[in-house]
C-alpha cells in the first residue's frame, strides 16, 4: 500500500494517521488502556447486550488501528481470547511501538491479513465481531457488502454481537444498515450518529434482546465502576431517539 503510517501527539493525546490528518485512532499517553474516541467507546456498547459474566470469550476484530478496541477487551474482559485481523503489516508495528499492543500469544492473535477474506475462509465461530476497518480514504471496501455481512452472522455463536463503524459512508448509512438488517434478517440497527459522525451499528444471532432501559442504565453504570467507561450518554441520545417503545431496547 502507498500511503504512509504517521504518528502525531497534542495534548497528551498520540494519534495514528494513514497520510492525512483523518485520525485512525488515537490514546491518551497517561491512560493507554481507555478508549479515547468517542465512537469506540459506543462500539463496546455490545457488552452491554447480553446480561452474561462470560460474554465475550471469544473476540474477533477486524481493523486494528490504534489498538484501543483490543487493548480495552484484552484488559477488561480477562476470559476473552481475541483475534486480530489486520490487512496492513504497518500498522501492527505501529501499535506495539507506539500504542502498547500487548504481546500475549495465549489470548491475542494478530493476524495479518485481509478481513473479508480471513473470515470466509475460517470457519471458527465468536461471541463479539467488531468491525472497524477502512482504507487510507476512509473506504471500506469488501467490509460493507452483503456477502461480508453475511458471512459474519455465519460466524457468530448463539447469542452472538456484530458491531459495525460506519463511518466514511459517502452517502450515508441506510444502504449500509439494509445490507445488515437484510445479512442478520432484520436484526441490525444504528444508534444515533456520535459527535464524531461515526454511526455505530449492531446486529445480533440467537435470543431476542429486549432489555429495560432502566436495566441497560445500571449495566451501564456497573460497567463504569469496573472499567472507567461511561455509556450512559450513549443510552441518554438512544433514549431521545426515541428508538425504544415503551422504554424498551429491542434487537
Amino acid at each position: 500500500m502507498s500511503f504512509s503510517i504517521d504518528i502525531s501527539e497534542e495534548s497528551g493525546i498520540r494519534y495514528l494517521h494513514f497520510g492525512s490528518t483523518w485520525v485512525q485512532g488515537a490514546m491518551r499517553i497517561a491512560r493507554p488502556w481507555h478508549l479515547e474516541l468517542e465512537y469506540t467507546k459506543e462500539m463496546m456498547a455490545s457488552l452491554l447486550m447480553r446480561d452474561d459474566a462470560r460474554f465475550p470469550r471469544k473476540v474477533l476484530l477486524i481493523g486494528l488501528g490504534a489498538a484501543s478496541l483490543t487493548k480495552f477487551i484484552y484488559r477488561n474482559c480477562p476470559l476473552a481470547k481475541l483475534t486480530v485481523v489486520e490487512i496492513e503489516p504497518r500498522v501492527v508495528a505501529a501499535a506495539r511501538q507506539f500504542f502498547k499492543l500487548p504481546d500475549d500469544p495465549l489470548r491475542l492473535n494478530v493476524v495479518i491479513g485481509d478481513g473479508a477474506k480471513f473470515i470466509a475462509e475460517n470457519d471458527k465461530t465468536y461471541d463479539l465481531i467488531l468491525v472497524d476497518g477502512f482504507d487510507e480514504n476512509a473506504r471500506p471496501g469488501e467490509l460493507d457488502t452483503l456477502p461480508f455481512y453475511q458471512m459474519c452472522r455465519s460466524r457468530l455463536n448463539d447469542n452472538g454481537i456484530l458491531a459495525v463503524n460506519l463511518l466514511g459512508r459517502s452517502r450515508g448509512y441506510t444502504a449500509s444498515l439494509e445490507r445488515l438488517r437484510e445479512a442478520f434478517e432484520t436484526r441490525a440497527l444504528v444508534f444515533p450518529s456520535c459527535e464524531s459522525g461515526n454511526v455505530i451499528a449492531l446486529a445480533a444471532t440467537g435470543a431476542p434482546i429486549r432489555i429495560d432501559l432502566d436495566d441497560l442504565k445500571e449495566h451501564a453504570v456497573r460497567l463504569k465502576e469496573n472499567t472507567g467507561l461511561n455509556l450512559l450518554p450513549t443510552l441518554t441520545r438512544i433514549e431521545q431517539a426515541q428508538t425504544c417503545p415503551g422504554g424498551v431496547f429491542y434487537l
